[in-house]
């Protein structure tokens, strides 16, 4: 395997780097008070404009982008320590258009759009004119498994009336979401995986109703997580994404690479909480000298250390095999990250907050917010009780036999992830 980055890769780094340290880690403090002083609890801050300005401006833009012409073109590998970097600050993302759902929404735009749904939807997202939403949750079935969503699409010549009620709608409740990317189920007769669909919807379409914003750990979120009813919601049919029954395959192409990004930003995230758990042991004295004096806290930083590497490298190998065999070829890897990352932030954090006393669980630091994303994140985007049973069929499914009267194995089975070639990734 070859985790080398491309001179254009590092050179990325670098820049956002610089970024970082010079524009986004300062403007944090005016973000939050900007948005605690405006009227609107979900409008867009002003020196997120201007950071967004100053992100185009020098090309750290739509980096996530690998489709066609559409954005940067950068492979996984090379995109995965740049969205660890804007991982570092929560509002780093949106600063270079690479923030939930819109990175996931836009994907699937660029790969299953019409050159019509494209120009519409697509191409104002790229230039971060409007904002959009992904309505997939819903609150009265575990849609951890699609086979249970219950909105309907149902075809009246030439359009579909949706009827349906989701929630954590995250996006919706921002003044410029102006696109719902909706799946319901249009053939609940079809097969088991065809009966699903993708709906484009405008955002100001008449029945569609936000019913409540539904807080995270007690946090309002900017972009809002909605609760929405669905009520009688006519749309053209040509707003269709792909074809008809195409929504749990599209599902999936989306989910990929979104947990990908999900596992890039929680390495950013725990880096942070790391930093600042160094920062407060230098800094604080208790009982006679400096907390990082203390054996218990250097066992806190040694252990985040090691864990925050140890994923590092799993998301580094899950990017590379995805760049060089394909999304479907990583499917193990791509679950096994969307836990262990979510896993180790989420213990960084902890240790950060216990090192921080009374301050960690204050809003003084960012480490309560971290703590309550990290947590919910392991529920988000699928529980990790899905992608542990996809981590654990795949490994079974070496195990099995392939002629029932085979004799028992008894030396341990040949697989493909036993050792890996630069070119091919396989055994």
């Amino acid at each position: 395997m070859d985790f080398g980055f491309s001179p254009r890769a590092s050179e990325l780094q670098d820049r956002m780097r610089s970024f970082m340290e010079q524009h986004v880690f300062p403007a944090e403090a005016v973000y939050d008070r900007q948005l605690a002083e405006a009227d609107d609890p979900h409008a867009l801050p002003p020196v997120m404009t201007e950071l967004k300005e100053k992100a185009r401006a020098e090309g750290l833009w739509n980096l996530f982008m690998a489709h066609g012409d559409w954005g940067a073109g950068l492979t996984n590998l090379e995109y995965a320590p740049l969205m660890e970097l804007a991982g570092r600050s929560i509002i780093g993302p949106e600063v270079f258009n690479c923030s939930a759902p819109d990175t996931g929404n836009m994907e699937l735009l660029a790969l299953y759009g019409t050159p019509a749904q494209q120009e519409r939807w697509l191409r104002p997202l790229l230039e971060a004119e409007i904002r959009s939403c992904f309505a997939m949750t819903e609150p009265e079935v575990a849609s951890s498994d699609a086979r249970n969503i219950r909105t309907r699409m149902t075809r009246d010549g030439d359009s579909y009336v949706v009827n349906g009620r989701k929630w954590y709608t995250s996006g919706i409740l921002d003044p410029d979401c102006k696109l719902i990317i909706l799946m319901g189920k249009t053939d609940p007769d079809a097969p088991t995986y065809r009966q699903q669909s993708m709906l484009l919807i405008p955002r100001d379409t008449p029945g569609v109703t936000v019913l409540r914003d539904l807080p995270m750990f007690g946090y309002t979120d900017r972009c809002g997580h909605g609760e929405v009813l669905f009520e009688d919601v006519r749309v053209p049919v040509e707003n269709i994404l792909g074809g008809e029954g195409d929504g749990f395959a599209i599902a999936q192409g989306r989910l990929g690479p979104g947990r990908m990004h999900y596992a890039m930003r929680a390495v950013g995230f725990a880096e942070r909480a790391l930093q600042l758990m160094c920062e407060r042991a230098t800094e604080r004295v208790a009982f006679g000298g400096p907390l990082a004096d203390r054996g218990v806290v250097r066992e806190w930083i040694a252990r985040s250390r090691i864990e925050i590497e140890q994923l590092r490298l799993l998301v580094l190998k899950s990017a590379w095999l995805m760049d060089t065999v394909g999304n479907a070829a990583a499917r193990m890897e791509v679950a096994a990250i969307k836990v262990a990352a979510l896993e180790v932030a989420h213990k960084v954090v902890d240790r950060a907050v216990q090192a921080h006393g009374a301050a960690g669980v204050s809003d003084d630091t960012v480490l309560a917010r971290l703590f309550s994303i990290t947590r919910a994140l392991k529920i988000a985007d699928g529980p990790d009780e899905v992608h542990l049973r996809t981590v654990a069929r795949q490994e079974l499914a070496r195990y099995k036999k392939t002629d029932p009267k085979a004799e028992r194995q008894t030396a341990a089975p040949k697989t493909e992830r036993q050792t890996f070639d630069t070119k091919a990734g396989a055994a």
